[in-house]
């Protein structure tokens, strides 16, 4: 087997090593276009997991790894003019020069080829004369450009300019530190990887790098200028550069990493930022997982390359939206600094969704107790059980059960079903129970089996629900979401076809812009004229004093997933030439006119807030910015919390999914503008929630399908978490079911 590999990097090197190990037969080279003593970048950070990794694949090169390694436990954070340490986390670092001279070592003992100072011939021409080819050529890989028609890559530039810089002392932990200059806020990262240097990394967003005149500064004035800026961090100390140039991140996304024989990896198949310290460690793992997977297919490449990939890419994933979420945590810092210092400091370590409170807490105790203290956790309390004070109501614990749409009710009254799933949910131990939406009219439904409260016959209903609620699950606040389905009513029941029009017995459809959901699918809407504007206001009036009758708490606005009110918030539903189109302003005009008239009618001592849609995940639509003023306008209003979703307002959106993927939004509009927000999205665990509080992310958590699976969600996790409390009482019929009950014995 003839193997050219393109980049002499650790990646590239490190899968010529292991696949020359497998076969001392095969014939291996490698084509570096630098010199074997060229570096870029300073130091690495290697996982024990990946170490783990390494030693298993390879013990010799592990063995050479583990002489030259440096290991730290603490990280510092410096926060206007304090220094926290958080311990406990376990850190590997070398020089990354020493590690491609280990690397250099093994090739040449197994018997690969080196070829430095060498540019490689095209992966088309290898690909002919060799049976597998290795692209380990980096971010800006030719061979990923050359086939890009196969690989189909995706990159994306990133708000923030960075440079690799070195120090000649060693600090004691990874470090963390921020400037806040009169050009904008820098901050610095930095690490040890031998006993004498550290990597030092300084990065900015693109207008404070050009403001504060970077853009027109050498390499070496560039090192001095960052040395001046955080001499604190440094010591005073000196730093030096190596080839160092500013720079955006650019993240890689391919949707194939092999093209007939020729594979990608490393850089050139993906990035992660430098902030969660992987891209040497995912080209490591990569260049393992490809070794073992042709080891394991001999007969067969294409069969070792879909191996290869399918085990690969699933970790990749996962590690570029820890990466995404950690990058993006970084370009909006300015944002996270009036925190108080724990805070901040614990917000910083949990950014990217790998570290939480329960891991922290199990690493560094007494940091977390810390921090716990002062958010205001009693003593023994996680801090989703403690009190929250929403307007004029104190909800006991930080749980919500969001609305979710069950589609059963008849001619818009809820019925048995809906008592049983409140009910239990309002046993369960949730703070707030939300209903789904409820239709202000019959024709705002979004499918027959809407609930409603356009009469007082479903007015009354409620009632028995919410009278439920506060008799048998006393403390339990139950909260109403009204809306109107807009242009995405007159459907099928979701599990009959979402989105789908009835076969028969449509109605007809208003909203902000005559402009169908799905063209060619869905009916096209009404524009709503004046006359309308003022009756579907009217409607929502009328929905609310029901809704006060009926003995909800709270009222909550739709205004997202592209339903009447959201349609008129975005760009792109809203096309309308009037006052109520146009700019923010006007697209706001009309859903503020119904939250005020709402707020009128709906008792003074009970709190309203408004669910948005932070973005559309579309091209041209809100944007996170928009969404800062949206909810801006309403907390102006009188909201007293907004409900912070995303998308569902076009079918052709893209969103981010991942785990918590949608609170980076509630985040920055409650850093911004100090308001109370619920944070809703892919939060699915006890350790999200309390992870999201302690952050100061959010007030409130909303979890849905979590709810779905287990109604006593929340008093498990009291249980979980052992936990007895005011926050968490199981009634009384219950309380012997409040362990968890033995899943087996370990004696016949």
């Amino acid at each position: 087997m003839r193997v050219a590999v393109i980049g002499g990097g650790p990646g590239g090197l490190y899968a010529a090593a292991l696949l020359k190990r497998g076969d001392p037969d095969r014939e291996i080279t490698v084509w570096e276009r630098n010199a074997p003593d060229d570096t870029f970048g300073f130091g690495v950070v290697l996982s024990d997991e990946t170490l783990g990794g390494i030693a298993d694949a390879d013990p010799d090169v592990y063995a050479a790894l583990r002489r030259e390694l440096v290991r730290w436990d603490d990280i510092h954070i410096a926060h206007r003019g304090r220094l926290l340490t958080s311990t406990g986390h376990g850190f590997a670092a070398l020089g990354r020069r020493r590690l491609l001279e280990l690397l250099h070592a093994r090739c040449t003992a197994l018997g690969v080829r080196l070829r430095f100072r060498t540019e490689a011939p095209p992966a088309a021409e290898l690909a002919a004369s060799h049976d597998l080819v290795v692209a380990a050529d980096g971010v800006h890989s030719r061979t990923r450009e050359a086939h890009a028609d196969t690989f189909r890559p995706t990159l994306t530039t990133h708000r923030c300019r960075y440079i690799w810089l070195a120090a000649d002392f060693a600090l004691d932990a990874f470090r963390f530190d921020i400037a806040e200059t009169e050009h904008g806020v820098m901050q610095l990262h930095a690490y040890p990887y031998s006993a004498d240097s550290s990597t030092v990394i300084v990065e900015m967003r693109e207008e404070v790098w050009h403001a504060a005149g970077f853009d027109e500064l050498d390499e070496s004035e560039s090192a001095a200028r960052c040395a001046k800026i955080f001499a604190d961090a440094l010591y005073g100390r000196a730093l030096r550069s190596n080839k160092s140039a500013w720079t955006a991140f650019r993240t890689v996304v391919n949707a194939r990493w092999s093209h007939g024989n020729t594979v990608l990896l490393g850089d050139a198949a993906h990035t992660a930022h430098f902030s969660i310290g992987s891209g040497t460690k995912l080209a490591v793992e990569d260049a393992v997982a490809l070794a073992a997977h042709v080891a394991a297919h001999p007969g067969s490449l294409p069969d070792a390359l879909a191996g290869y990939e399918a085990e690969r890419r699933p970790v990749v994933e996962s590690t570029q939206r820890a990466a995404a979420a950690s990058l993006r945590w970084f370009e909006e810092l300015g944002g996270q600094l009036d925190r108080p210092p724990r805070q901040f400091a614990f917000n910083l370590l949990t950014r990217s969704r790998r570290v939480t409170h329960d891991n922290l807490r199990l690493r560094d105790p007494a940091f977390t107790s810390a921090v716990e203290t002062e958010f205001g956790c009693p003593p023994g309390t996680p801090p989703m059980f403690t009190p929250f004070r929403l307007g004029p109501l104190t909800l006991r614990n930080r749980v919500v059960v969001s609305p979710m749409d069950m589609y059963v009710a008849e001619d818009g009254v809820p019925g048995d079903f809906h008592l049983v799933h409140l009910g239990a949910r309002a046993l369960g131990g949730a703070g707030l129970v939300m209903t789904e939406m409820v239709c202000v009219s019959e024709r705002g439904r979004i499918t027959p089996g809407c609930a409603g409260l356009w009469t007082d016959a479903q007015a009354e209903a409620w009632s028995r629900i919410t009278a439920f609620v506060h008799a048998q699950a006393p403390g339990t606040a139950i909260g109403v979401q009204l809306g109107h389905s807009g242009r995405k009513g007159s459907t099928r029941r979701m599990w009959e076809g979402i989105d789908q029009p009835l076969p028969d017995g449509n109605w007809p459809l208003v909203a902000a812009s005559p402009l169908p959901y799905r063209p060619g699918v869905n009916q096209t809407p009404h524009a709503l004229d004046r006359s309308g504007l003022a009756a579907v206001r009217e409607e929502f009036t009328a929905a609310a004093r029901r809704a006060a009758r009926a003995g909800f708490d709270l009222l909550e606005l739709h205004c997202a997933h592209g339903y009447l009110l959201s349609g008129f918030l975005s760009p792109l539903t809203n096309h309308r030439t009037d006052a109520y189109g146009g700019d923010l302003a006007g697209r706001l005009r009309f859903p503020l006119e119904v939250f005020d008239a709402v707020r009128e009618a709906w008792p003074a001592d009970r709190p309203m807030t408004v669910r948005i849609s932070a973005t559309d995940w579309a091209e041209g639509g809100t944007t996170a910015d928009d969404a800062v003023e949206i909810a801006r306008a309403f907390a102006a209003h009188g909201a007293d919390a907004l409900d912070v979703s995303t998308g569902q307002v076009v079918p052709d959106e893209r969103p981010e999914y991942g785990r918590s993927y949608q609170t980076p939004y509630a985040d920055r509009i409650r850093s911004e503008l100090g308001v109370p927000v619920i944070a809703v999205g892919a939060i699915s665990s006890w350790d999200d929630v309390n992870s999201l509080l302690l952050a100061g992310r959010a007030d409130l958590c909303a979890l849905a399908r979590p709810h779905l699976y287990d109604p006593h969600w929340t008093l498990h996790a009291a249980a979980e978490q052992g936990y007895e409390g005011p926050a968490a009482p199981w009634p009384a019929p219950y309380r012997a079911g409040s362990r968890r009950p033995p899943t087996g014995r370990k004696d016949p």
